[in-house]
This record gives structure tokens, sequence and C-alpha cells, in this order.
């Protein structure tokens, strides 16, 4: 008997329980859903007909994921200013390039002194330069820094880290897998994305009047219908140029933020927006395996506080950089020290390359553990901060103030 939509509700119910959980406990509800994902799937038993393995179910819950980043990064595009963007354009060159450059070097540095072989190293460079978009967007969201100084500057690094992803992506290919990816290629994929990256500012800042009439619609039910199929349709192309869907769908939310329509479009989307997120987290839980995570976990955990580090570093110098206050310069890096989809998309690269197995639990313990760590530290900025600060004295002294002769 086919039990697909039981299975499905079954993972709903326990991703409900999850955020109850999370909420009472006044956790993000990211770490949570990961780790309900590991403690479920494949190695659990069946009780009666309730399939906790998830085999049937596995694609749509997958798919419902893959959506639920969409609606992340598409609510992220809707909450920024495209003109702002435009502004801090040399500040996020800066920052993009260096936070790519110092991560890819720690990664080539730690593939070499821990003796992995030229390819596995050159994959786990990727690994420690690529931050997760989605838990970036689920962060600003949660803790609800979309307003804050910084977030443009981290919006801006994104989308570069993504421009990365696609040179990285196209090069390796080439060369494990035999795709003949020369070097001039590689350079035509990389200036068609920055040009499918740059149309969509130039749509953004003088095209807002013309989306202002097209989206005129009186009947809510054809507006989100209309929105939501733009949306997916602009995600799905976006792959076609080798740019990422979740920031196709990030570019569009970007241009629609600029109409006078995009107070309605946030309003209608951010119940798809938590619902199907929750359910990506849960998703990438399950691909997860913990019984496999035991011989890679030293040197996972090793990677993840190197990154850990390099991602404040390169945080703090991007946001002094830019003029921005220490304080919006650590959370930059805490926020982007968040590692997932694309991290295991790389490794499942290598892995599917021939290369060592070893490549998925390392992946998968790196991951979680930033994964896991970002959100958490991120949440506990202040209060890093004020550490830090013990230390740095990044805080001026107040003047003293003299009043007959006395200190006040």
């Amino acid at each position: 008997m086919d039990h697909l939509v039981l299975e499905v509700g079954t993972a709903l119910v326990l991703i409900a329980a999850a955020a109850i959980l999370a909420n009472r406990l006044k956790l993000s509800i990211i770490p949570v859903m990961i780790v309900l994902g590991m403690l479920l799937g494949p190695h659990m038993p069946t009780i009666g007909i309730l399939n906790l393995h998830f085999t049937e179910s596995a694609y749509i819950i997958e798919f419902l994921g893959r959506m639920g980043v969409l609606f992340l990064l598409f609510y992220l595009g809707l909450e920024f200013s495209v003109n702002k963007l435009v502004k801090s354009g040399r500040s996020i060159i800066f920052g993009g390039s260096l936070y790519v450059i110092v991560n890819f070097l720690l990664g080539l540095l730690y593939g070499y002194f821990a003796g992995f072989p030229l390819y596995e190293t050159l994959i786990i460079s990727g690994l420690f330069a690529v931050s997760s978009s989605a838990i970036v967007a689920k962060v600003l969201l949660d803790l609800k820094r979309t307003g804050n100084t910084e977030t443009e500057l981290i919006l801006g690094m994104i989308l570069f880290d993504d421009i990365f992803l696609a040179v990285f992506l196209s090069v390796m290919s080439g060369l494990l897998l035999g795709g003949g990816a020369s070097a001039g290629e590689s350079i035509v994929s990389v200036l068609i994305s920055i040009t499918y990256m740059l149309i969509f500012f130039i749509v953004a800042r003088k095209g807002a009047s013309l989306f202002n009439k097209l989206l005129n619609i009186t009947s809510n039910e054809t507006f989100i219908i209309v929105v939501f199929a733009a949306m997916f349709f602009v995600a799905g192309f976006s792959e076609t140029l080798h740019v990422a869907e979740a920031i196709g769908a990030l570019l569009f939310g970007l241009v629609l933020s600029e109409t006078e329509h995009s107070e309605r479009i946030e309003h209608m989307v951010v119940p798809f927006r938590d619902f199907l997120g929750a359910i990506f987290f849960f998703s990438f839980g399950l691909s997860i395996n913990p019984f496999s995570l035991g011989d890679a976990a030293l040197l996972a955990l090793i990677a993840a506080l190197l990154t850990l580090i390099s991602s404040v570093m390169v945080g703090i110098i991007s946001g002094r950089n830019a003029g921005l206050s220490h304080k919006a310069s650590l959370n930059i890096g805490l926020t982007m020290m968040a590692r997932g989809e694309f991290s295991i998309i790389i490794a499942n690269l290598g892995v599917a390359a021939g290369l060592s197995e070893f490549l998925k639990p390392l992946s998968a313990v790196y991951v979680l553990a930033l994964a896991i760590l970002g959100p958490l530290l991120t949440k506990q900025s202040k209060s890093i901060y004020h550490v830090l600060n013990k230390f740095f004295k990044w805080i001026p002294p107040k003047p003293i103030t003299r009043t007959h002769n006395k200190v006040i």
C-alpha cells in the first residue's frame, strides 16, 4: 500500500514538534531541524505503518526543501534596497574577494598539512570558501537584522560568493569529470553570470514603474500566482546560466523590493518562507548519516575552528574597510561562517568523480558543526563582542570631565 502522504505527514508532525521545542527553549530552529533530520532517516526502524526511513518520500521532502531555500532568499531580497547595494559596490568587492581568497588559501594549507592529495585538497578549499546563503538568510530573518547597517554588505558578499561558486564548480567539473571545460569556457561562464546579475540591478533601479503596472492586480489569488510563478521561473532559468537558483530568487526579490507592491508580497511570502524553510533544514539533516561521521570528526572540527577564526577576522576587516563599527563588523564574520548546501554539493562532486570517500563524512561533520555554531554564535554576538572588547579595547574610553578640580 502506498503510504507516501503518511510519510510526508509524519515528517511534518515531527518538524512541528521540533519547532515547538525550539521556540520554548528559545533556540534557533536551524540546528534543531538539522539534528532532527540526522536522528531519523535510513538507520531508523519502522514503527508499525510509520516509516521513519522516509525512503519513499525523500524526493518530495528534498524538493520542498529546495523551495524553502528559494522563499528564504526571495524574501531576503525583498528586504533590501538595490540603491544601497550599488552604493556599497566597492566595499562588497573588497569584502567578497577577501573572504573567498583567505578561506580558499586556508583550505589549501589545511589540505596540504592534513596530507590530502591535490584534487581532494582543492575540494576542501572549496568547502572552506563557500558560505551557506540559506542559513545566512534564515539567521538574518530570525534575529531581525535585515535593517542593520552591515546587512547590505553581507548580502553583497553572498552574491560574490555565488560568483566564485560558479567558477569553482565549472573548473572542477572540467578537471574531475572530464567535461573539457577550458579556461576560456570558464571565463565566458563567469562573465555571463556577472552580466546576468548586473541586468537585475539595472532592472531594479530603472524598471520599478513597469513592475508597478504589471503587478497592479486586485485579486490576491491572481497576484500571488503571478509573483510565485515568476519567481520560480527566474530561479530555474538562473541555473542554466550557472547562477544558483537560490541567488536567482534573491535577485528577483531585489527587483520587486523597489516596487510599491513589496510590502504586499512580503506579507504573502512569510508563511511559505517559514514552513518550507524548516523543511529544508530537516531535509539537510536527513542527508547526514551520524554513524559515518566518527573517523572524520577530529579533522572536520579542526577545519570548522579554522573557518570560524578566518570568517571573524575577514568580517572585521571587511566591515572596518566599509566604515562600519567593530560590533557590526563582528556580526559580518559570525553570520557568514555558516556552511551548508553548497559545501555538500562541492563534496559530492569530488566523490562522484572517484575521489576519496572520506570527503563525505569530513564535509558532513564540517557543515554540521558550522551550521549549528553559526546561528548560535551570531545570536550571542553582543556577548562575544563584549568579551573581545576586553582584550582589544574597541570601545574608546569616555572622556574625563573635571568640575571644581574633582574628577567625575
